[in-house]
């Protein structure tokens, strides 16, 4: 019988990390998909936009939507979620086999929503998130981290959002589908808010020195209590003007929650000024979505103001810091990373902006920020396979 005295070289010898460490962790094989599925998806739907590529990838605009949000946002957030997860509960997340499970699953509702297998791509496309919520739950339960059993509810709403949409396509319901796809949208923009509000004002303090970037207890119930009626008015269809109102006053909310984070001090560490930039696309779109309310702008740059702007310049950035910290790397944005940021920036500006002052362009600028949203985040996919396929520098776990 061994001795918890015993001395150190006669206990038995840690397991081996493996040398293919991408299911190891839930951002590991997520982010490497998501990355490379922004860089083909968005290219593939920019050629057929153009007619370059007549009815070959997806069905119109609305199936754009879905995958960009069921497909790519989604992605990102299971990997983001399983990661944290664990440090948030102490409790082991999905790795190994049922890791690859999940990540089959996500496969699968991308291939088969291309496919004349509707159903089964429904299915699929309902399936995925649930099956995470009830993954996480297991975690989040057993260690009773009720501060984050929000998220298990988010996962579980996007289900309910992805059988509606694929119901009504279906002639099942009377429900329509873009109703499905706006509450999609509605919960990206809370979950990229909480997130938000928990990191960028640390990772400020942390890496910015003086920075002293503050939250007031009162802009950060309005702004994430004026998401929530948002999108409680969403799904219960109330009047434009009602939703204008909202939108419009959360579009001020966040302006001065993004105010108090201190931007103007983080130029020097992109890493940081990234999470800034992508975020003050957030009330850029609640003030467009208001406008396109009362018929004053397009509906098609207010989402695409959170969509791109918002949720591509967080993802890219957190998904360089998160790949970067869990793999033992230095936190600090490299050329190829910088590279990446700036990147999904240009995509961002060109998709909205140039629309915006030049209506005419509104091709030119598709396309350029398509190729700007697809370099960056290929870019990141090249250079992040070794990186999340390997194990981690200081041969911890994970």
């Amino acid at each position: 019988m061994s001795s918890p005295l015993m001395h150190p070289s006669s206990r038995a010898p840690a397991a081996p990390v493996p040398a293919f460490a991408l299911w190891q962790l839930g951002f590991r094989p997520f982010y490497l998909l998501a990355s490379a599925f922004a860089a083909l998806s968005v290219g593939l739907w920019a050629m057929q936009f153009a007619g370059w590529l007549p009815g070959a990838y997806l069905q119109g605009p609305m199936w754009h939507a879905h995958e960009m949000l069921f497909g790519f946002c989604l992605a990102v957030i299971v990997g983001f979620l399983f990661t944290a997860g664990r440090n948030w509960s102490g409790r082991p997340t999905p790795t190994g086999p049922s890791l690859a499970a999940l990540a089959a699953l996500w496969l699968a509702a991308r291939v088969l929503v291309l496919s004349p297998f509707a159903w089964a791509a429904a299915i699929a496309n309902a399936a995925f998130p649930l099956a995470c919520a009830v993954v996480l739950a297991v975690p989040l339960v057993g260690a009773r981290n009720r501060r984050n059993y929000f998220f298990i509810g988010l996962l579980a709403m996007l289900s309910a959002a992805a059988s509606g949409f694929h119901l009504s396509v279906l002639g099942v319901i009377e429900f329509p589908a873009w109703i499905g796809i706006q509450v999609a949208l509605d919960i990206l923009l809370f979950i990229l808010a909480v997130m938000g509000g928990r990191v960028i004002p640390m990772f400020t303090n942390n890496g910015v020195s003086g920075a002293r970037a503050t939250r007031q207890p009162w802009i950060e119930k309005a702004s994430l209590g004026l998401v929530l009626a948002l999108l409680a008015a969403d799904a219960l269809g109330l009047p434009a003007a009602a939703l204008a109102a909202i939108a419009l006053a959360a579009a001020l909310a966040h302006l001065a929650r993004w105010l108090l984070w201190q931007p103007w001090k983080t130029v020097s560490n992109s890493l940081v000024l990234v999470l800034h930039l992508a975020y003050v696309w957030v009330p850029v779109h609640l003030a467009l979505r208001g406008l396109a309310l009362h018929g004053w702008a397009s509906p098609s740059l207010a989402a695409h103001a959170l969509t791109v702007g918002a949720a591509g310049g967080l993802i890219i950035g957190m998904m360089v810091r998160t790949a970067r910290g869990h793999t033992g790397r230095v936190l600090r944005a490299d050329q190829t990373d910088t590279a990446c940021f700036v990147l999904v920036l240009l995509a961002a500006l060109a998709r909205i902006l140039v629309p915006l002052v030049a209506p005419s362009q509104v091709l030119g600028a598709v396309l350029a920020s398509a190729a700007f949203w697809s370099l960056g985040f290929g870019l990141y996919a090249v250079r992040y396979w070794p990186v999340l396929s390997r194990p981690r520098l200081d041969g911890q776990p994970g």
